[in-house]
């Protein structure tokens, strides 16, 4: 797993540091392989850990590139009052919350593939929704 994340990683800075201010302009471009939407750890490592980094907290090999720091996920239940936001990552994942980090309401990452890999299937959508919200819960901090 370590290995693929890492060759992953290198992939996506050899797409991300020649073309970043050329034709790709404030678009972040990351490989994207298909993952098991009942594997929430996998999804994230996948899809989120290029920005948000393997534990979370922002410090992804791609958050350099971005316009703001990526959001530390482990702190999200303590910066809403201990309460974690299901209905706000929820909106985050779909693409319906603006982010100043991603320069537009979608995700680099997550709006085709929430949208293109479920082949048109609602429930597998949700499924990788709530699957990838209960692991980011899994990972908060006190």
């Amino acid at each position: 797993m370590l290995k693929r994340f890492t060759l992953l990683t290198l992939l996506m800075v050899a797409v991300l540091v020649p073309g970043y201010g050329e034709s790709n302009k404030g678009k972040i471009l990351i490989p994207v392989d298909r993952t098991d939407p009942t594997n929430g750890k996998q999804m994230f490592v996948n899809y989120c850990a290029p920005c948000h980094g393997t534990d979370g907290r922002g410090y992804g090999p791609a958050a350099p590139a971005l316009k703001v720091q990526p959001v530390n996920l482990t702190t999200l239940a303590r910066v809403n009052h201990g309460k974690f936001p299901d209905a706000h990552l929820s909106a985050v994942l779909q693409g319906g919350s603006t982010l100043p980090a991603h320069g537009s309401a979608e995700m680099p990452v997550w709006g085709p593939i929430l949208g293109n890999m479920n082949h048109g299937n609602p429930q597998e959508r949700q499924l990788r929704i709530v699957n990838l919200s209960s692991y980011i819960r899994s990972i908060q901090t006190r």
